[in-house]
């Protein structure tokens, strides 16, 4: 039996290892036909990840309501005395019809308050456009006045500019013009499909996001069921303390981050409001948006915004960034950590590096889930050298290990075993035996 066992072992690691070199060589070499298929099955599935997305966002919602439910019925004198099971259809269905009734109350007060102002500030930055650029080109030209050598190297550079664009133009954008109209047309018509595409997964992810709270409890037991029939126990048991360190990483940074950037995006719309900060509303949402990607985020949003109100009241543009400045001070050191907490844990080093390579491959998805990613890796592989230390009977402490070689080296030597070169003891002398009286 452990023959078989150890067979099917080697089989299954011997299987992955072709397939790895497999994934690889495709990867590298071929037309990536692995990597496409994965694209296509993530579009297919894409309204489950979109429920499961959704149903994991607005959990604590629903256990919120399900918790006020509970103890607003315990309360009730009428009512006192009865076992009232958390589990109830009826209250699980009532705690997702408040979750949603919530959502669609916060979509509507977005969609009623915030997008008129969003439009009409849109409408007033595109139709005072003319205005900027004559701002602009007054600074320059005042500039450019009192700088002749400067005013002559921008000439030069504009009688180049104007060389190379005549050329692109000739050469390049007229023969070109017809497939352009063409591709617009087309891109219009794939743009109207994708919202349309858009529309339609996001409805169904809001069917299954129903569902899937509405059966959460089951379906954990579930797939913890499939995990202890796979796995050994103790290897199932290793499983769950990872999901679980896992969920708390992602629960508390996801859905803090998002809290977090709501609250600063509705300050920042009050206090521009008080402030009188031109577009205001554009400005609360970019830089409420822009929040939500750690350490960059702040500057994202509040250099183009400022440099916008810099456009209409130099001062005001001031008052803007230095507003800005204190709300995010505000958000570093009172709001954020009250609402975020330690959730991931790391350094701000590794918040830069987990922000560059998330971004540098998924772009602004990756720039915020990159933070989250990076601490359950980094927390997977604490967890191993911890692992790996206790077998060893060693100290788990990092600072235990910087000066370790030179105690080592300070050790004291002990004597060496006879075949060294210490000269060996010499042999005992027989004595005589003792005569008997």
């Amino acid at each position: 039996m452990r023959d078989k066992a150890s067979y099917w072992k080697w089989g299954l690691t011997v299987f992955l290892t072709v397939c790895a070199i497999l994934v690889f060589f495709d990867a590298l070499f071929m037309d990536s036909t692995l990597l496409n298929f994965l694209s296509q099955l993530m579009d297919i599935l894409s309204p489950v990840l979109y429920g499961l997305a959704l149903a994991y966002l607005l959990s604590p919602i629903l256990n919120w309501f399900e918790m006020l439910i509970l103890s607003t019925l315990k309360n009730i004198k009428a009512l006192k005395g009865r076992n009232i099971s958390p589990n109830s259809p009826w209250l699980r269905a009532v705690g997702i019809f408040l979750t949603w009734a919530v959502v669609i109350f916060m979509l509507y007060l977005l969609m009623s308050v915030l997008i008129p102002q969003l439009a009409d500030s849109i409408y007033a930055l595109i139709s005072n456009a003319e205005n900027y650029y004559n701002t602009a080109y007054g600074w320059i030209t005042s500039m450019l006045e009192n700088n002749p050598e400067l005013s002559q190297q921008v000439l030069r550079l504009l009688d180049v500019f104007h060389t190379n664009s005549q050329t692109f133009l000739s050469e390049e954008v007229l023969p070109r013009l017809q497939s352009l109209v063409a591709s617009l047309t087309d891109g219009l018509w794939s743009g109207l499909w994708g919202v349309l595409l858009f529309t339609k997964n996001l409805v169904i992810g809001i069917i299954i996001s129903i569902y899937l709270m509405a059966t959460k409890e089951k379906s954990l037991a579930r797939c913890c069921k499939v995990l202890y029939s796979i796995f050994r126990e103790k290897d199932s048991h290793l499983i769950m303390r990872g999901a679980r360190t896992a969920n708390r990483i992602f629960s508390g940074f996801v859905r803090g981050k998002l809290l977090d950037s709501l609250i600063i995006g509705i300050l920042c719309f009050f206090g521009c409001s008080m402030l009188k900060i031109p577009y205001t509303p554009l400005v609360s949402v970019v830089v409420g948006v822009t929040n939500i990607i750690p350490f960059f985020g702040p500057f994202l949003g509040a250099i183009p915004s400022a440099f916008l109100i810099l456009l209409v009241n130099p001062l005001k543009c001031l008052y803007f960034a230095i507003f800005v400045l204190l709300l995010q001070q505000l958000d570093g050191n009172v709001i954020g950590p009250k609402i975020l907490g330690d959730s991931t844990g790391i350094s701000s080093f590794w918040v830069i590096v987990a922000i560059l390579v998330g971004g540098g491959f998924f772009g602004v998805t990756g720039m915020f889930l990159g933070v989250p990613v990076f601490a359950c890796l980094q927390a997977l592989i604490k967890f191993l050298v911890n692992q790996r230390l206790r077998k060893r009977n060693m100290p788990l402490e990092a600072s235990a290990y910087v000066h370790r070689d030179q105690e080592a080296a300070s050790a004291p030597v002990f004597a060496t075993p006879e075949s060294d070169t210490a000269p060996a003891d010499p042999p005992a002398q027989e004595q005589p035996p003792k005569e008997q009286p």
